[in-house]
């Protein structure tokens, strides 16, 4: 269902009217299967290997729950979220600022990854703000889109592509961990005080780090 509903959403984006994006005149010529290949490569490897922070994310939603699809639901959430966002942003609608988006992403991996510490399990507000931090990283996400450019004929095919991809390189990571880390610990007494806690807090420092840099790097 929730796919669908992310289909859905970006089909209904796709029909707005174009205002402000760059195009991508070399792409503009090729067709739309190969457009739609090239720009699900671009979003899988936005997040592996050059989404560190967004990968971080991911790992945060990961460490405090062991059901899988409860995961996957998490990070679908996420995915349905940053399409809204991106999509306006790559339509020109919103004109998300660089120096406020950054650093909000970076303090977005902090919080979840502070809860994880605190929190031993999922609460229901959990796909509140995971939905609402994958808003803000979707702005992110536009500013990787529009240095790149956008065929023009084939624009809500590149979109839909770039973020089907995306969503790909999550589940990439989700699976990797859940079938490496967590299927085989996560039943363990000391799983969450040696693994999840101590993940948790060094993702927490690192991203904190990110937080500090891009205000001051980016203001």
């Amino acid at each position: 269902m929730k796919k669908y509903f992310f289909l859905l959403l970006l089909l209904l984006v796709a029909v707005l009217p174009m205002s402000a994006h760059t195009i991508n005149y070399v792409l503009d010529k090729e067709d739309a299967g190969s457009v739609f290949w090239k720009y699900l490569v671009l979003g899988y490897e936005h997040i592996i290997p050059l989404g560190f922070d967004h990968i971080l994310f991911i790992l945060c939603v990961f460490f405090l729950n062991t059901n899988i699809k409860q995961i996957i639901l998490q990070a679908s959430m996420f995915t349905v979220a940053h399409s809204i966002t991106l999509g306006l942003a790559m339509y020109g609608i919103i004109k998300p600022p660089t120096n406020i988006v950054e650093p909000l992403i970076a303090l977005s991996i902090v919080f979840l990854a502070v809860e994880n510490i605190y929190s031993n399990k999922v609460k229901p507000w959990r796909m509140v703000m995971v939905f609402l931090f994958g808003m803000v990283h979707g702005m992110g996400f536009a500013g990787a889109l529009a240095g790149l450019g956008m065929p023009q004929n084939a624009f809500a095919t590149a979109l839909i592509s770039f973020n089907v991809g995306v969503e790909l390189g999550q589940l990439s990571i989700i699976l990797l961990m859940y079938f490496c880390v967590s299927k085989v610990f996560s039943r363990q007494l000391w799983y969450r005080s040696r693994v999840v806690i101590p993940a948790s807090l060094i993702i927490a420092m690192v991203a904190a780090y990110w937080t500090i840099e891009r205000i001051f790097f980016l203001a």
